[in-house]
């Protein structure tokens, strides 16, 4: 059974209409440097699974769109380029710390922005609304999925 994830991501550096412009409409999810957020890609992440995909550090953060889980994980390649503000030179092809996954978008959405969801009593545990919640991948659960739904069908 498929499940469900909130991915953020800058939209200056990747959107949902950067997804919407790639071939196929599917970008590998690079740039991960926490080991939670890199877990949950390397031990739960599966085809198939639901993404909100969230646009952080901007000026009115939110999920702008669906996508989903296009395939498995694999090394992130920006670990091993010194150009890249994601570099670690602790990792090696041999032995990569970090990892990315392949997301396809299914649908960009209107912008359903944090104090909108904070006014549905359904999303009061959604882990995006909890005060000194940093992680840019998190479990979403079935009753949250479905919320975030209906608020976006308004």
């Amino acid at each position: 059974m498929p499940r469900h994830w909130l991915m953020k991501s800058e939209p200056d550096e990747a959107s949902i209409d950067d997804l919407a412009r790639t071939p196929g409409q599917v970008l590998p999810w690079t740039g991960v440097r926490n080991h939670q957020a890199r877990n949950f890609m390397r031990d739960d992440m599966r085809p198939g699974d639901g993404v909100l995909f969230y646009h952080s550090s901007c000026a009115e953060p939110g999920i702008a769109g669906l996508a989903e889980i296009a395939g498995g994980p694999t090394a992130d390649a920006t670990q091993f380029d010194p150009a890249s503000p994601y570099h670690d030179p602790k990792s090696s092809p041999g032995n990569p710390r970090w990892l990315q996954i392949p997301v396809r978008l299914v649908r960009k959405t209107r912008l359903l922005g944090l104090r909108e969801m904070r006014t549905a009593p359904t999303l009061a545990t959604m882990r995006v609304l909890q005060r000194g919640n940093r992680l840019s991948i998190t479990p979403v659960t079935d009753d949250e999925w479905r919320a975030v739904l209906a608020l976006l069908g308004r």
